[in-house]
């Protein structure tokens, strides 16, 4: 069973909304949060799970921009819940696999949720790494109360761009050797002469923008310049306010998706009960309907990425899940682009209102 200390002290956010992070306890015992956030009026539509990807946190989707994801969901009534499982920088950073969250973190957030809401069935919209192994708990069946998903860049076949390959196989593993992590918070804020030299290098070959916490999100997390958007879809304010949404992320994660990427689907980095040695040789246990989303211009995770994985569902289930291609978008943009409340915000809203 999910065990919680009582809820932290509220805070009032902008937009009239209020926010307050509830502590939760990974089925392993490991310290997450969920951080509820409600509106004015009371939800009427049901709980909503979000979830973040890697080396990040749930303030992903509350930029500073006018009309957040986060806004669009509570104005239409859904009752939000952010999740900030293993992989968040707002908990002490850890090693960690998509096993790991797969088996504890996400099943003990969809039962904290509709314990705390009375609900017997949620919503979630899922992105990139707290998609990949969402699905793999989705997957295993682990998470029946779960009726609807949407998944934003990639979830059961990982499909990376050759450099990313490249830099996977062969520089990530030398890189373990010496560092437990990479960090782009090290492009402001270097942790020691290794860090130092690499945010050299960075500099010296992603010179497409000056905020170095950028660069570093590029040689992270993708083969682009930049990997995660594109500068003109994100305006001023939110490329100055990404220098403090990205931190810590282990070389474990790096192994695992080497293996997958190799693989082509998913696979499982360690053996825990209830998870599949591969998550896509064999049908999904889930009545769960999954909504695929991928921008065309993604350089982390190629559009094929959820074609691939649209496919493969499509041969278990036909007619049942849906994938839409958005052009003019990457990866993260989907979420902070400064025309999303208007591109991708109402395809979301469309899709969990089914």
């Amino acid at each position: 069973m999910t065990e919680t200390s009582g809820a932290q002290p509220a805070a009032t956010t902008r937009r009239d909304h209020v926010t307050e992070v509830r502590p939760l306890t990974a089925l392993d015992g490991r310290p997450l949060t969920l951080v509820h956030v409600r509106g004015r009026r009371p939800a009427h539509r049901g709980p909503v799970l979000v979830v973040h990807g890697a080396g990040v946190r749930a303030e992903l989707f509350r930029p500073p921009l006018r009309r957040t994801f986060v806004d669009a969901l509570v104005d239409e009534g859904w009752d939000v819940w952010l999740l900030n499982w293993r992989a968040s920088i707002d908990l002490d950073p850890v090693p960690w696999t998509l096993d790991q969250a797969a088996a504890y973190d996400h099943p003990a957030a969809v039962a904290h949720v509709l314990a705390a809401t009375g609900a017997d069935r949620l919503k979630a919209v899922v992105h990139c790494q707290g998609s990949t192994s969402f699905m793999m708990a989705l997957s295993a069946g682990l998470l029946p109360q779960v009726e609807t998903v949407v998944s934003n860049a990639v979830s059961l076949h990982p499909v990376v761009p050759r450099l990313s390959t490249f830099k996977l196989a062969r520089l990530a593993p030398v890189v373990a050797r010496v560092m437990p992590s990479l960090s782009p918070a090290w492009g402001d804020r270097p942790a020691g002469p290794l860090s130092r030299l690499m945010v050299w290098f960075v500099r010296a070959t992603h010179p497409e923008c000056r905020n170095s916490v950028c660069r570093m999100v590029s040689f992270t997390y993708g083969s682009g310049w930049p990997a995660l958007w594109s500068h003109a879809n994100l305006d001023e304010a939110t490329h100055e306010w990404i220098r403090g949404e990205f931190a810590e992320v282990p070389m474990t994660f790096f192994a695992q998706m080497n293996r997958c990427v190799r693989a082509g689907q998913l696979v499982a980095a360690e053996h825990i009960e209830g998870l599949p040695r591969a998550f896509a040789e064999r049908a999904p246990r889930t009545d769960a309907r999954i909504v695929l989303l991928a921008g065309e211009d993604n350089l982390c995770f190629l559009a094929e990425s959820q074609q691939r994985t649209y496919d493969f569902l499509n041969a278990h289930r036909p007619g049942r899940d849906t994938l839409h291609l958005l052009p003019g978008y990457g990866h993260l943009d989907v979420f902070l682009g400064r025309r999303a409340a208007t591109d991708t915000y109402p395809l979301i809203l469309e899709e969990l209102a089914r």
